[in-house]
């Protein structure tokens, strides 16, 4: 038999391996199709739990019957327009900035200067492309109470677009407005920070004999001696987690309002779910209270599609 070959695990996909800038990543919106003008949402995760759902999956062994499957609870707080951003030949023209903002953003956010536009009079040929700025309305949740703000694309035209921001500018928009249940969705956000760790949990190397030098949970090598340095493809101990990683394609198995939800209230680690939720297939990346950006699938799958679960039961 010959030998098992096991090399190095880590994508270079995801290089440098280094702890992300920011919570909420920046999303390219451009290839991003969306049913409803708004293209994202700003939601939370509660955590996982057990659902007993009825499994109506077309040509599926078990379809008709109920089964238990593992999905995430995400509480939506609603989110309101703080600023529309306005784009010509791709780069930020101007932006205007919401009226009646809330006083307490003017504590914890940074407000941008006061440009020479405003809603009434942005016409037609001055830009091409439009999109908000939003924030969540976190406080109406028991995680925390500054809010986190994150461009959000809109979909259509661009005069659709100038009509969304001056319908919805000062009113709440609520997770319900943006998907459907049933729907797939994609969530981009931060995965679960686990410091620095050595190189065997980092790459997955193999252990060394217990009675090889210089330590069992290293490489054995880091290179010839020729060229005389170390490579960046050198798996060396550095931080992992908190990434930003895309997660594809988790179908909404419920959504709605938290009232009266008894399965939803003092989940551990997090506690009550007070405002608006959903309830995803599967597991999403990050701790409990972790802020993400749900968007509309970019690249759907007929696996995925064809998936339809009725719940029945939330397990606690």
């Amino acid at each position: 038999m010959g030998t098992r070959a096991s090399p190095r695990k880590g994508s270079l996909q995801f290089w440098p391996r280094k702890r992300a800038r920011k919570f909420l990543p920046s999303v390219n919106w451009e290839p991003i199709n969306s049913k409803k003008t708004l293209k994202g949402f700003i939601c939370y995760k509660v955590g996982m739990l057990s659902a007993l759902v009825k499994n109506n999956t077309l040509h599926s062994m078990t379809k008709g019957k109920n089964i238990i499957i593992p999905v995430t609870v995400l509480e939506c707080p609603p989110m309101k327009i703080f600023s529309a951003r306005f784009y010509k030949n791709g780069k930020v023209a101007d932006e205007v900035l919401a009226e009646n903002l809330e006083k307490e953003l003017k504590k914890k956010v940074k407000f941008p200067k006061s440009k020479k536009h405003s809603l009434e009079n942005i016409k037609k040929g001055d830009f091409d492309d439009a999109r908000v700025i939003v924030y969540s309305q976190v406080k109406k949740t028991g995680i925390k109470k500054t809010p986190d703000l994150s461009e959000i694309g809109l979909s259509g035209s661009y005069e659709e677009k100038v009509n969304f921001i001056k319908e919805n500018m000062g009113k709440e928009i609520s997770v319900s407005d943006v998907f459907e249940k049933g729907e797939l969705v994609d969530f981009r956000g931060l995965t679960k920070g686990k410091g620095f760790q050595g190189t065997i949990k980092r790459f997955g190397l193999k252990l060394k004999s217990h009675k090889s030098e210089k330590g069992q949970r290293r490489p054995g090598s880091l290179g010839p001696w020729h060229p005389a340095r170390v490579t960046f493809r050198a798996p060396q101990a550095g931080q992992i987690g908190m990434f930003t990683r895309a997660l594809y394609n988790n179908k909404i198995i419920d959504m709605g309002k938290s009232e009266n939800k008894e399965e939803l209230k003092k989940i551990k680690n997090f506690g009550d779910v007070k405002a608006d939720y959903l309830i995803v297939n599967g597991s999403i990346q990050g701790p409990e209270k972790r802020q993400l950006i749900a968007t509309s699938s970019l690249r759907k799958t007929k696996k995925q599609i064809k998936k339809n679960f009725e719940l029945v039961e939330v397990l606690r």
